[in-house]
């Protein structure tokens, strides 16, 4: 069956079809250093867990299967509110189908398995303005980022993100982008070459209101950012994507995601001066077919980091 381009692109559908591409890339070493370190909270000292950038919910549907989360309140932050509509919507059937008990509160809903009790809660609020907002009064025992440090100017943002912990507090960033991206089999290598250059090279210059935006580096660069901010790194390991077909098809829904993968490299190129629109087009052409053919590898290199505020 081939895979066909579709019709039209929804980030929160990508969100959901790299849910199957992240579940395989997640570090188990880093997630179980996470777990033992955290602690599974009680119904009279609760974790308190904030995610920025939180998606469509995903982390938290992985945090509650790994049992990372064991008494805890969770507040979600997504600038975006199509995020956050189907995170609420999503979340409590995921729950449900995997033996929670879903009780709709005032603020969210409340998540219940056994002796384990989770009250979680979605926003559609930026990050930095909840930190304003904030004014220093509110403090959790974990941070969480997925797929979203590699997004800010870290060295400016970190320092702001982990005052939000408690002093011992714990940070997990997964899914950090670390400057290698891998499509196989090859178009015309001096062309490959030269999309992935500008690429990489447009993550380093995009701006946001004005101001950096990006690192496609992040990953390697963490080491010394989180250092140079006072945390300690408890464990760190790679969470590459791979996808590739199987017997002719892609599994779950990874066509769409490699599609959408293609589609970001389209909005992040056109216009460059480096990279004349004529060759673009040609690329990007070949790559789509490649999908709906079945044939596309596509491997992006990224890291998983945990550690506590000193």
């Amino acid at each position: 069956m081939k895979a066909e381009l579709p019709e039209k692109y929804e980030f929160a559908a990508y969100l959901s079809a790299k849910k199957s591409v992240d579940e395989r890339a997640f570090n188990p070493q880093v997630r179980q250093a996470l777990k033992a370190g955290l602690g599974p909270g009680s119904p009279a000292n609760p974790q308190r867990v904030l995610e920025a950038g939180c998606g469509i919910g995903s982390l938290l549907e992985r945090l509650l299967d790994w049992e990372v989360l064991g008494c805890a309140d969770y507040l979600g932050l997504d600038a975006q509110a199509e995020n956050i509509a189907f995170a609420r919507r999503a979340v409590p059937g995921w729950a449900r189908e995997n033996g929670w008990r879903v009780k709709n509160t005032p603020a969210g809903f409340l998540l219940e398995k056994g002796e384990r009790r989770v009250q979680a809660r979605f926003e559609t609020r930026d990050i930095f303005d909840f930190i304003e907002g904030s004014s220093g009064s509110e403090r959790f025992d974990l941070l969480a980022g997925h797929a979203f440090l590699d997004l800010l100017d870290i060295p400016a943002a970190l320092p702001r993100l982990l005052g939000l912990l408690e002093k011992g507090g714990w940070f997990y960033f997964p899914i950090t982008f670390d400057g290698l991206t891998l499509l196989e089999p090859p178009v015309d290598p001096a062309l490959d070459e030269a999309v992935l250059r500008a690429y990489h090279a447009s993550m380093d210059e995009r701006l946001s209101a004005g101001k950096p935006s990006g690192d496609s580096r992040a990953g390697r660069h963490l080491f010394r950012n989180l250092l140079d901010c006072g945390a300690r790194i408890e464990a760190a390991g790679s969470s590459d994507w791979v996808v590739f077909a199987r017997e002719g098809e892609y599994p779950a829904d990874e066509a769409y995601f490699l599609y959408f993968i293609l589609h970001f490299f389209e909005m992040s190129l056109n216009g460059r001066a480096d990279l004349p629109a004529e060759d673009l087009k040609a690329w990007l052409a070949a790559r789509r077919e490649q999908v709906r053919r079945a044939e596309l590898v596509y491997i992006a290199h990224q890291l998983d980091f945990c550690g506590r505020r000193s």
